[in-house]
């Protein structure tokens, strides 16, 4: 019934997938990997001549929605080899040694067709430590699967030309996913190229502004962005539009992470007033901290299961400063004093506030040194720690004392703020309650401009150098690599494809 026969789908030299590196935006790193992996199928033997061994592997590592498969379809598109997908639950079968013999009939396909590249989806379905929860009754097919799997890799039989592209963590060891590729979430600039290329088939208006959306989107994948435009285009055609505009945008991305907007949710007056001065707390002080994260808008309109929520836009930043965690902190501990101050009683709308602001001191204290007591002590959080705590009881009593005396000095300096700016902080509530949802510059038109540049519009304003203002050496290896494709391509003048997917600035190594 050939069921030990190779579930794979094959798309011949990567025309059926017609996706090369131009439909990947952003992942510049991950890109130059894979180019490497590319320039294998293509001139072999430019390494082999050498001594050098061809790649068995590459693991594509990465949260999901960045981009993973997507990379590999781009990899058979550049190369133009036949490209085998499949995914690792295709391995897994009810009956014994299927999956074992389904890996032996995918390496025999692709020997056939080689050089040729294997995508292997999620792979964790097969891949995993071995002999750690053996399976009673003797014979794990998982664990058959996987020995076949990494026998067709490295045992005595020669897979010249078959490279194996996997997608997820699992595997790991030298000689056989040689390579890990990480794919990251995208930065601030990947997320600008992301938009471009989900906004090609959307129809925009003037209205809409690339670099305040990747903007207003940080944490969000590939697919998140995919999912924005998506989105914003079916908001606009509920309302019977003819062309997608910033409003529509920035409510899909409300949609994404609030939840859809609650109309049913009846609330008295009071407790409306409430969410106002507790929304308008987290604003007024966290526009006087320098560095808590530069305010969007505040809104009171329910969402989901949040009754309110001020939008910040969080500054990605790569290392962070003992002062910056401790401004963050006293902006989310806000609310809750504006609560005391102006209603002289407190609720329980502080809960996920109250949640975050622990967490981070107690990251700030137990990981990265940055109490007063116990100063560059990390007791990092390791699985070898599973049943006991590496510290004293002692040592766990300055913890908490630390912990307290941190949350509680921001506190009473969310407190002093607040007391400070009093009238700006009860004209913002009421400005709130009348509309609803208010926006950074409101809050500009009453506290006055803030003395403190974001550091996403830093790097707005300081964007990649052009290739005109590179020095002379970077010019003459862009040139000489351009003249190597002509070269490769038999004379017939091509492109050079930037690195990055971009628009031909080549970036700097």
């Amino acid at each position: 019934f050939s069921v030990g026969k190779s579930k794979a789908r094959m798309y011949e030299k990567g025309n059926d997938l017609g996706i090369t590196f131009k439909d990947v935006a952003g992942q510049a790193a991950a890109k130059q990997e894979v180019q490497e992996i590319v320039e294998f199928l293509k001139e072999p033997q430019k390494y082999t001549d050498l001594g050098g061994k061809i790649p068995k592997g590459a693991l594509l590592v990465g949260p999901p929605g960045t981009g993973k498969t997507l990379l590999a379809k781009a990899v058979a598109g550049e190369a133009g080899v036949p490209f085998f997908s499949m995914s690792g639950s295709d391995f897994v079968e009810m009956f014994v040694g299927v999956g074992a013999s389904r890996v032996r009939d995918l390496f025999r396909q692709a020997k056939e067709k080689a050089p040729c590249i294997i995508f292997i989806d999620e792979i964790d379905a097969v891949g995993r430590a071995r002999s750690k929860n053996p399976a009673m009754g003797g014979n794990d097919e998982r664990e058959n699967t996987l020995n076949a799997l990494l026998i067709e890799m490295d045992g005595f039989g020669t897979n010249s030309g078959v490279i194996i592209l996997a997608a997820t963590k699992a595997l790991l060891r030298a000689g056989r996913f040689d390579r890990q590729i990480n794919v990251d979430l995208p930065d601030l600039n990947e997320r600008k190229e992301i938009f471009q290329v989900h906004l090609r088939p959307v129809k925009t208006d003037d209205t809409v502004d690339i670099d305040f959306l990747s903007r207003q989107t940080p944490g969000f994948s590939g697919a998140d962005i995919a999912n924005v435009c998506n989105e914003a285009a079916l908001i606009a055609a509920r309302h019977n539009k003819k062309s997608v505009g910033k409003q529509d945008f920035l409510d899909a991305v409300d949609r994404i992470i609030g939840g859809l907007e609650k109309k049913t949710k009846v609330m008295t007056y009071d407790e409306k007033r409430t969410i106002a001065l507790h929304e308008a707390g987290h604003a007024t002080v966290s526009w006087f901290c320098e560095y808590a994260n530069p305010l969007v808008k505040v809104s009171i309109v329910p969402r989901g299961r949040a009754l309110g929520a001020a939008w910040y836009l969080p500054e990605e930043r790569q290392i962070t400063t003992k002062e910056q965690m401790l401004d963050e902190m006293c902006a989310l501990l806000g609310g809750r004093a504006a609560e005391e101050l102006c209603n002289g009683q407190i609720s329980t709308g502080a809960m996920n506030d109250l949640e975050r602001a622990t967490k981070s001191a107690y990251g700030m204290v137990a990981y990265a040194g940055m109490s007063d007591k116990l100063p560059n002590i990390c007791y990092y959080n390791n699985q070898e720690y599973q049943f006991q705590r590496p510290y004293s009881e002692t040592t766990a009593k300055i913890i908490d004392d630390e912990v307290l005396k941190m949350i509680n000095d921001q506190y009473a300096r969310a407190k002093e703020l607040l007391t400070k700016h009093e009238e700006g902080h009860r004209e913002l509530a009421e400005l709130l309650l009348k509309r609803e949802v208010i926006f950074a510059e409101d809050v500009e038109r009453i506290f006055g401009k803030r003395p403190w540049i974001s550091r996403s519009e830093e790097i707005m304003e300081d964007d990649t150098p052009k290739l005109e203002d590179m020095p002379d050496i970077v010019k003459e290896a862009q040139a000489e690599h351009e003249k190597s494709l002509e070269r490769k391509n038999d004379g017939k003048a091509v492109t050079a494809q930037p690195a990055d997917g971009g628009d031909g600035e080549g970036k700097q190594d």
